[in-house]
């Protein structure tokens, strides 16, 4: 984008009823840029507050959350550096609520529907209005709705079902665990027992789940009263037009990053091995449409031709799908640009009903935000190469490698689940190499340390290793996986939801694909049997789980 037009918005000007031009609004770029770090420190300090507090080591120790900051209207304005999955897809479930009932002081909703904005029952979501002026100056000016709101989001290591850690083979949802629409958790400052009864009653590890929800409700209440503070300092009419500008300066930068690509038509498909019950492969396939139009360029994100929705967990919802395109069209922008609803404004995202990119109830979708997700952006990312090879990176892992482990802890004789996902290989980028063991794309956590897992859990990790020789081959050689073995020191129940076992992760520009990944449970006498990607296994005290992660695609030959 060149100087001259890179501090001017846009707005639509009347000139009569039929015809209507652009008229160019200056902003103060230094304002703009105070005020999108204002807000995203927000964020950022709503996330430390959900860690810091939080009961579970998924939460403390990987990281597993995501908090936000939303205009009145709904529209996001601000997000913390955390879970990509959770953060594209978290304004659908801000969008439910509001429709659901109006948020007065001090009330907050909760909600985990994957059909009404979640991605998978495990994600509990919460969101808090904000209100700047007070009840007196309201009801003069005659306003209703809040100033802003703020949510936080976070993976709850059991939310009840089948199995524990509620991330096993099933067949409908009501087998994944308990399945919360909008309600209000709070209702002006107090909890409601009676809601948070109902939930705890339904899970393995109520205290857990008791402690980690109090902490996101910490988190509302720092992300309100920080809000409350810039607006304390700026005026709320000046802090509102900041929003309005960072949503339109986000569309900007998004229009001007589509005009460098090359207008066209291109498609790629790549499949799920399978879905845990029919060995079939699943197939999803896009079609990117770059056009021109008025304001600049814009594109169609068109997953007609993917497959039906299947029989397993591997369904992805709506949400899910629209928050890997977020995610991927973001990663190919500057990092400074503000993550603001404005980016998507100029992408239109076809996502057929019923099929594995956009299910219906009852599916089942467990694995949807987890698995489903890495291949929608593989799909995405070799749709990409073949418009601009030399911005996109061979396929990483392309697999969570979601462990959950549960029983009952002999040392007190309470239930326990463990949940985490295992890192693999970041594929070879265009000039360097990919990255061994990370997290990759729509998982942005940490591993459980060692020590915090055998502290909380009856478990002992036996190998935690990189994965040699597990990269693709290339000029640029993909990273590599990870080889993580656990043993139970209970009987226990052991689901792994994971991908890239029937065929690695591919590489581009000449490169080799990456490494399959494979698992494995050993007996007590060393002899071992290999498991297929998605299973559900009881070991016996002093039996081990070996994962071994893929690696990541090579680049060039």
């Amino acid at each position: 984008m060149s100087n001259r037009f890179a501090n001017v918005s846009y707005t639509w000007v009347p000139q009569s009823h039929s015809i209507m031009r652009f008229a160019p609004v200056r902003r103060d770029p230094v304002e703009l840029e105070i005020f999108k770090n204002i807000y995203h420190s927000v964020a950022e300090e709503m996330g430390a507050a959900l860690r810091r507090t939080a009961f579970s080591p998924n939460i403390k120790e990987r990281r597993d959350y995501s908090c936000a900051v939303f205009d009145g209207d709904g529209e996001v304005i601000a997000m913390g550096d955390h879970m990509p999955v959770h953060l594209g897809s978290m304004p659908m479930s801000v969008r439910a609520a509001i429709n659901q009932f109006e948020l007065d002081l001090g009330d907050i909703a909760m909600l985990n529907d994957p059909f009404r904005g979640g991605t998978h029952l495990p994600d509990i979501t919460l969101v808090a209005p904000v209100y700047v002026e007070s009840s007196r100056a309201r009801r003069q000016a005659k306003i209703r709705r809040p100033d802003f709101y703020v949510a936080s989001r976070a993976h709850h290591a059991d939310i009840g079902g089948t199995y524990p850690g509620s991330m096993g083979l099933c067949r409908e949802i009501y087998q994944e665990g308990f399945r919360i629409p909008p309600v209000k958790i709070m209702r002006a400052g107090k909890m409601q027992i009676d809601i948070l009864a109902l939930l705890l009653n339904n899970v393995r590890t109520p205290h857990e789940r008791e402690g980690d929800l109090g902490a996101q409700i910490a988190a509302c209440h720092i992300g309100a009263e920080r809000l409350r503070e810039v607006c304390g300092r700026y005026g709320l009419e000046r802090a509102k037009k900041a929003v309005c500008e960072l949503l339109d300066y986000s569309e900007e930068i998004m229009r001007a990053f589509l005009n460098q690509v090359p207008g066209g038509t291109y498609g790629a498909e790549d499949f799920l091995d399978n879905d845990g019950i029919s060995p079939r492969p699943v197939k999803i396939a896009v079609t990117l449409r770059f056009m021109k139009q008025v304001q600049g360029r814009a594109v169609t994100v068109d997953f007609t031709g993917s497959d039906p929705q299947v029989e397993g967990s591997v369904n992805a919802v709506e949400a899910i799908t629209c928050s890997a395109c977020f995610y991927v069209f973001r990663c190919l922008l500057a990092e400074d640009v503000p993550a603001a609803a404005g980016l998507m404004r100029p992408i239109a995202v076809i996502a057929p009903e019923g099929t594995v990119v956009n299910a219906r109830p009852p599916a089942a979708v467990a694995g949807g935000n987890v698995e489903t997700s890495q291949r929608i952006v593989d799909v995405l990312l070799l749709a990409l190469a073949q418009a601009m090879p030399e911005r996109i990176p061979a396929a990483a892992s392309g697999s969570m490698n979601n462990l959950t482990i549960g029983g009952v802890d002999p040392r007190t004789n309470e239930p326990f689940a463990y949940y985490e996902t295992i890192a693999g290989g970041m594929g070879a980028r265009p000039s360097k190499a990919g990255v061994s063991g990370v997290h990759t794309h729509m998982t942005n956590s940490l591993n459980t340390p060692v020590e915090a897992l055998e502290y909380a859990y009856p478990l002992r990790v036996r190998k935690y290793s990189l994965r040699p020789g597990s990269g693709g081959e290339g000029k640029y050689r993909g990273g590599d996986g990870i080889i993580r073995e656990i043993e139970v020191l209970a009987d226990a129940e052991v689901t792994l939801l994971a991908d890239r076992r029937e065929r690695g992760p591919y590489g581009l520009a000449g490169g080799k694909d990456g490494a399959p990944g494979m698992a494995a449970v050993i007996a007590e006498d060393g002899s071992s049997r290999e498991l297929p990607g998605k299973f559900n296994v009881r070991l016996r005290k002093g039996e081990r789980i070996r994962i071994e992660t893929p690696g990541g695609g090579g680049w060039g030959k």
